[in-house]
């Protein structure tokens, strides 16, 4: 299987836009979270050793760290995502049993994507008022592509239901 979460930009794109199964809506979900915790770790980097108190200096560091974490998983799972609905597709050709195997991973996906990007959401308040005052709009398109991230999953988890 094609690891989505190892092309270029460019690659996925053209990937995304072929007459092919996959990559689909998950996996570009999981593309949209993984830009909001990139731009989550930008302002948390651009806040950091401004002559705030040690307690928001760590925080932000924290938070910087933290947002790694989660852009990194939703890296993965934009790769996941497209194994686990070539999983559905190979399926259809197997018992019952096999179906609702792959139906169980198709659906895991999609949670596992809005639950990493609840997490990224997390830090937005603090980000607002802690972060580099210059970069409160790209807070806001973090905020965006988090909560897209989120509800693309959501039609993805009434999909696989």
């Amino acid at each position: 299987m094609t690891r989505y979460d190892t092309h270029s930009l460019s690659q996925y794109l053209d990937s995304l836009a072929a007459r092919e199964p996959v990559p689909g809506g998950g996996s570009a979900a999981a593309l949209c979270g993984a830009l909001g915790a990139g731009l989550i770790q930008m302002v948390a980097k651009y806040s950091l050793g401004k002559g705030k108190p040690a307690d928001v200096e760590t925080r932000l560091a924290q938070i910087d760290r933290e947002a790694g974490e989660i852009r990194s998983g939703l890296l993965t799972l934009v790769s996941r995502d497209a194994e686990a609905y070539l999983e559905v597709v190979a399926a259809r050709k197997k018992d019952e049993a096999a179906r609702k195997a792959a139906a169980v991973f198709a659906s895991q996906v999609p949670q596992d994507i809005r639950k990493a990007a609840e997490k990224g959401l997390f830090f937005i308040p603090y980000l607002r008022k802690e972060g580099n005052p210059y970069l409160q709009a790209d807070v806001d398109a973090a905020e965006e592509f988090l909560k897209a991230a989120t509800h693309v999953a959501d039609v993805m988890i009434k999909a696989n239901s």
